[in-house]
């Protein structure tokens, strides 16, 4: 079994050093800036970069389109949904107005039946009232 040895400050400090020494070589060994490798390192990012902006680029093309596209159908739906609302309530003031009308009709009629049977209730009455007249005088 392993036991877990803490590292006294003389072997942390040496660690950093070595850490920094191995930073250090790291840094001194890179190529400069005109070194053909880095340049054409630095090309093919810049190609990576062109080509990735020219695809956001093409992509944002496509989007506008697509909602170009899009607002047109849209636009078009609203349309005919407006001129479907526009159809049924023509229709719907065609049918309360011949409702209208035939309320007005039965109203009509009904008052002219009324004023039938007045009529010959009355004529009913005055014969009555001629028959009691008649009888006595």
């Amino acid at each position: 079994m392993a036991l877990y040895r803490e590292k006294d400050i003389f072997e942390r400090r040496s660690a950093a050093n070595e850490a920094k020494r191995a930073l250090l070589e790291r840094f001194k060994t890179r190529p400069a800036e005109d070194d053909p490798q880095v340049l054409a390192r630095r090309a093919e990012r810049q190609a990576i970069i062109e080509a990735r902006e020219k695809r956001a680029a093409e992509k944002e093309k496509q989007r506008k389109e697509r909602e170009a596209i899009e607002a047109a159908e849209r636009n078009r739906r609203e349309a005919e949904e407006a001129e479907r609302r526009r159809i049924e309530e023509e229709r719907l003031a065609v049918e309360a107005k011949i409702r209208e009308q035939e309320e007005n009709e039965r109203i009509a009629q009904e008052l002219s039946e009324e004023a039938e049977r007045k009529a010959k209730r009355d004529a009913r009455y005055a014969a009555r009232k001629a028959r009691k007249r008649g009888g006595r005088g």
